[in-house]
């Protein structure tokens, strides 16, 4: 199948690269959001391939996946053919509602396009309308890298969180640095942390760190946190959106929503490095069920055939 889609999530974009179809995105030489094409940081294979936007309209798809409202209103109508258009769509939704919480209408409220929820989370909290939604859990490949926790300390992966605020879990992260040694990595850490860690370098990098910990309050589950449990590092995180339901508490990793339970647990992990091995490792129990990767490629499959096989189902009726 050949799937025509964005460049948005550069990290969920490989591991839907794992499955078995053909993906197509666009690029532009401004590289803006969207059209920056394959770039140099994830391995790719054969199967994601970049098509200049200004001849996109000249191919032929299968089905177009959005992953932004952006792509929705716009970009679409800016290189897409009219016939392209009326393709099968799925909108990918990667996060939950933010102007608020429970009622926000979701840009898709009608039933001819396939709303796909990255959690169950996401999918409770959307107002979705009459859209046809499912959720597709997260997956990610075992990058096949031991713990070893040998620094006592914790490691923070976030995108330039000096700049995201509460969101992310700014003033969480830095208040928790004052009691507990975290490292922070990504783009744009500033004097906050260490800089970028590309991600095919980041599972040999983290794996050291005894334990990996997620200040964010709100927001979809981040991959990092499933690539650090299927890692075996020992997860400590608020208690809140879908990894709440992800962490078994005290069995896989440690939830909370009060910070100086968490701080506690932080000093637990780097005392105790038996402690934080066997955590690690039930959360890697966890992980591999949880976020196969072939589980995550077969849904996604089958989801591209389901759309089309519908909508070639109402163009035959009509």
């Amino acid at each position: 199948m050949k799937i025509f889609t964005w460049h948005i999530h550069g990290s969920y974009l490989y591991y839907l690269s794992q499955g078995n179809y053909e993906i197509y995105i666009p690029t532009r030489p401004d590289k803006a959001e969207g059209y920056y094409g394959r770039g140099e940081t994830f391995p790719f294979g054969n199967n994601v391939i970049e098509i200049p936007a200004d001849e996109v309209s000249l191919h032929e798809f299968d089905c177009i996946l959005f992953q932004t409202n952006q792509n929705y209103l716009t970009d679409q109508f800016e290189i897409l053919s009219e016939k392209q258009r009326a393709l099968p769509k799925i909108y990918l939704e990667h996060d939950p509602p933010r102007s608020h919480p429970t009622d926000t209408l979701h840009i898709i409220n009608a039933p001819d396009i396939k709303v796909v929820h990255v959690t169950h989370f996401n999918k409770l909290m959307w107002n979705n309308g009459n859209a046809d939604t499912k959720v597709i859990i997260h997956g990610v490949t075992d990058p096949q890298i031991a713990y070893t926790g040998e620094l006592a300390k914790g490691i923070v992966v976030i995108n330039n969180l000096p700049t995201r605020g509460r969101l992310l879990g700014a003033d969480v992260f830095q208040e928790v640095s004052k009691h507990v040694p975290l490292d922070l990595v990504g783009m744009g850490t500033g004097d906050w942390g260490l800089g970028e860690v590309l991600h095919p370098q980041l599972p040999a990098f983290q794996s050291r760190y005894r334990f990996f910990f997620n200040p964010i309050r709100y927001t979809s589950l981040g991959l990092a946190v499933c690539e650090a449990m299927m890692m075996g590092i020992p997860v400590v995180a608020l208690a809140t959106t879908e990894i709440a339901a992800i962490i078994d508490n005290g069995y896989s990793g440690f939830i909370d929503t009060d910070i100086d339970v968490l701080v506690r647990r932080m000093k637990m992990l780097i005392d105790d490095p038996q402690l934080a091995f066997e955590i690690g490792q039930n959360a890697r129990t966890v992980a591999l069920n949880r976020f196969n990767i072939q589980r995550f490629t077969q849904e996604w499959e089958q989801t591209f055939i389901e759309v089309c096989e519908k909508k070639m189902l109402t163009i035959n009726l009509n």
